[in-house]
Formats: structure tokens, sequence, C-alpha cells
């Protein structure tokens, strides 16, 4: 067959993607329609009587009809605590404080402008690479900073600047899980997961810091990978630019770098007193018996995390006369959280969607009778975890939302797989790297178009398959080689996060 006709192929099938993702509705609409339809499903499955054997306790459990009596009055009386007991949202505004106040006073994209500025020629790709992946720090707003700052980049070492807007994207976007530090990744989705997990009344459940050993080692390994890409396949095939778009690229301002210093020392100083407090004797940090494994500190990493945030973010706002009085820093931290709004709308919703299924009980049902099926069949093994990613690879290029999908996911695979020996935290890391290997080949991406118009600065006549065949090789690889680094660290017996292995 034509290499052309494959290629045309490809790109139809990638088409119906799009189309079929742009006939979803609005994540907050599909969540209300899905409680809806949780609402109908349980009224026809309590026909039946049936009934299941809940693990661990012994007990008989019945579906429940949420168009019964008894349901109608839950979804009415449980509407408000739904949505303010929701573990992730808590979580997430609280992180926001900190990182979203760093964002606003110019931290975050000064620190992301001078690390790429200073990285020798002979690294810019991996810098690149790297800078995209560690940007999550910044949520979203990494979209719009990275990929055209990378593109610039390029373009001012005479390198073709598609190429560098491609590792920029790629590290942002199909990276966007990884990351040495923790972040607000983390903290949305343990919270999901320890939302689930309390609701069976496990003695297993998941924190912030469970995935980072594995999301730290991820990150230099997507940054390798990332570089050998752009180097070896992207950018040869763009070849030699030969556009007339021209764009200065300025360094950091001296007064940038001072603030970058003074953050800097803030940082070391915040880590050491952090050190001091958690090794001094009988520290309020450990646990009973002197441990970190489970801490309080581990149990408090949200507020340490965010603390250190505010702390650089103070040091450097201070410092580049962004903060000049102690007024600014809640009127930052203000600003910051005015862009969670949609996610407090999806959150709403999301919240109703998981209670009415978890009340229900369709969840634990079908977690249930998903692992008795597996183990009747005798199909348990790390294989059954391979094609779960994968199943997750292809919802996530109609559900963009990490958080979405994987509110969607939890309350069925997280326990199914749960009463199949797997640890939570385990099967969260092979659900995050799904997820974020796809993320820059799906129009359903919000920033997609954003990245287009980027790619249209330096190339007029560039379209959605110009986007599409420059990100595919990382989805692809990068999804392959996460696969693998997942499976070694499996059978190398490499904990994931703190005390956090394969099974609990």
């Amino acid at each position: 067959m034509d290499t052309h006709q494959e290629k045309g192929k490809f790109v139809r099938f990638l088409n119906g993607i799009e189309r079929v993702g742009n006939k979803l509705p609005d994540p907050f609409i599909l969540f209300v329609s899905l409680a809806v339809l949780v609402a109908i499903v349980s009224w026809v499955i309590s026909l039946f009587n049936i009934t299941f054997e809940q693990p661990g306790t012994g007990e008989i459990v019945a579906i429940k009809s949420l168009l019964s009596k008894e349901g109608l009055q839950f979804m009415l009386t449980s509407t408000l605590k739904n949505f303010v007991g929701f573990g992730p949202l808590g979580i997430v505004l609280t992180m926001m404080l900190g990182i979203g106040l760093a964002d606003k006073v110019g931290l975050l994209e000064t620190f992301i402008k001078n690390t790429i500025l200073r990285a020798p020629k002979a690294i810019i790709t991996y810098a690149v690479v790297f800078t995209g992946i560690i940007g999550n720090i910044a949520g979203d707003a990494a979209f719009v900073i990275i990929p055209p700052l990378a593109a610039m980049v390029f373009y001012n070492v005479g390198r073709h600047p598609l190429a560098g807007l491609a590792a920029g994207f790629a590290g942002v976007g199909s990276g966007f899980t990884a990351n040495i530090l923790i972040t607000n990744t983390d903290a949305v989705m343990s919270g999901i997961s320890s939302q689930v997990m309390e609701s069976m009344n496990a003695s297993v459940t998941v924190t912030p810091v469970d995935n980072w050993y594995f999301m730290a080692v991820s990150a230099i390994v997507l940054s390798i990978v990332g570089a050998w890409i752009t180097e070896k396949i992207v950018e040869p095939r763009l070849g030699t630019y030969e556009g007339d778009m021209k764009k200065e690229f300025h360094d950091t301002t001296p007064l940038e770098k001072k603030g970058l210093r003074n953050a800097g020392i803030a940082a070391l100083v915040y880590i050491g007193l952090l050190l001091v407090l958690i090794f001094i004797p009988d520290s309020f940090l450990r646990n009973e018996n002197g441990g970190l494994i489970p801490s309080p500190l581990l149990a408090g990493i949200v507020p340490i995390v965010t603390l250190f945030f505010i702390t650089v973010a103070v040091a450097y706002g201070v410092t580049v006369n962004k903060i000049n009085s102690s007024k600014d820093v809640p009127k930052y931290m203000g600003e910051a959280l005015k862009y969670m709004s949609s996610f407090i709308v999806l959150i709403f919703a999301a919240a109703q969607f998981i209670a009415y299924f978890e009340w229900s009980n369709i969840g634990s049902w079908l977690a249930v009778s998903g692992a008795n099926f597996l183990q009747n069949v005798g199909v348990t093994g790390i294989i059954v975890v391979v094609a779960f990613t994968l199943l997750t690879a292809l919802l996530n290029l109609l559900v963009f939302s990490g958080a979405a999908l994987w509110a969607l996911e939890a309350p069925v695979f997280l326990k199914m797989f749960y009463l199949l020996g797997y640890h939570p935290a385990f099967i969260q890391a092979a659900y995050r790297i799904a997820e974020s290997a796809t993320n820059t080949l799906t129009p359903m991406n919000p920033y997609f178009v954003v990245v287009l118009g980027f790619i249209r600065e330096y190339d007029k006549k560039a379209g959605m398959g110009t986007l599409i065949s420059l990100m595919l090789p990382y989805n692809l690889i990068f999804l392959a080689v996460w696969i693998i680094l997942l499976l070694i660290f499996v059978f190398l017996g490499i904990p994931f996060g703190p005390g956090v292995g394969v099974y609990y």
C-alpha cells in the first residue's frame, strides 16, 4: 500500500476522533447527564433486586434506586455536602493560593525563561522539554508560556522554530503529569483516589506524594526521550526554516535575576528549616514511632507545599516591586483563584455524579463483578493494568480534563483493582501516564487551537494536520516508553512513592 494512502487513512481516523469529540457536551453538562443516567440506571437495576457481598465486611449489599423516596431525599439533602466535602476542591484551591501567587508576581515565567536561556546550545533541546515538563507547576499557564517561548529560543539559535514549539508543547502536554516536585496534579489525582477509597472504608489511602518517585524519574526519562524525538524525527522532517518571521528574544532583566536569586535563597531557607523540624528529636512532623510513613509530614504536604510557594513568591515579588504592601499578596491570590472558577463549576457537577454513583452502590457492584470475572477467567496479572492504561489513552482523546476522566474511571477501576490486591496509588500512576501522553493529540485540549495559532505565526499555511503530525511521534513514543518504565518499576520492585508498591 502506498505510504501516502496509509497517511491519508490515519488522518481520516484522527478527523473522525475530532468529529466524535466535538459532539460531546461540555464536561459540566457531561457530568450532569451522567448523574441523570445513574439515577435512571439505579432504578432499573433495583427492579431486579440485585445484591452482592461487600468485600472485607461480608455484608450483603443491594443496588439502591435514586428515584425512590430514600434516593430523592438523598439527592436533595446531600447536594451541599457532596460539593463542599469533595476532597479535591479544598486541596486544589489551597495549592493554588501559593502557585497562583508565584505565577501572578512573574516568578514562574521568569524561572522558566531563565532556565532555557542559561542552557548550553548542546543541551538546549533537553532544557526545553524538561522545562516544559516541570512547567506544570504553573498549571494551564504553562501551555501558553512555554511553547511560544521554546519556538523563539530555537529561532534565535538558528534552528527550526516549529521544532522548538513541538518540543515545548510535548513537555507541557504529553509530560504534564510528570515532575520532580509535588504539584497540583498530584493533589487533584490523589484527592479523587482518596475519595473513592474512603467510600470503601479501605485501609489504604492515597496521598499527593504516593507517585512522587515514579513521576520524578519520568520527568528525567521523558526529557531525554523528548529531546531525541525532536532532534531525530521532528526537526529533520521540518528541514531548514525559510520563513520571514522575526522575533527578538529578550533575556531576563537584572532585577528579575535578582528576584530569582532571592527566591532561591528563600527556598533554601524554607527547605532547611523544614529539614530541621523533621529531624529534631520528637518532631511533630513524625509519627508516634518516629517514622515518616505515614506521618503528619505526608498528611500535611499540601499546606507545606503551598507555604513554600508563598515564601518564594513573596521573596521574588518584593524584589521586583510586584509586592509593595501586604495588601498585594491576597490581591494576587484572589486573581489566581479567578481562573479556578471553571474548575469549581466542574467539581460541583462531578461531586454530585460521584456521590450518586457511590450511594446507589453501582460502582461497588461493577468493581466486584469485574474483579470476580477477571479472577474466574484467570486474568489478573499486570497485563490487565497495561490494558487499562491503553484504554485510558483512547478515552483521553474524547475527555481532555485529567481530573474529569479520573473522576469517571476511579469509582470503577480503582475499586476493581483494589479488590484484586493492587495498591490504588499504583493504578493511579498507570492512569496518569496514559492521560498525559495523549494530551497534545486531541483537539479536545482547549490549548490545541492556541498552539495552532502560535504555529501560524511561523507558517501561515499550517493547519490542524500540521500540529497533529508534529505531535504524533511524541504521543506514541512517550506512551510506549512510559509503559515500559512502569513495568521496570513493577518487576524491579522500585517503590512508586514513599512506601508504595504494586500491591498493598
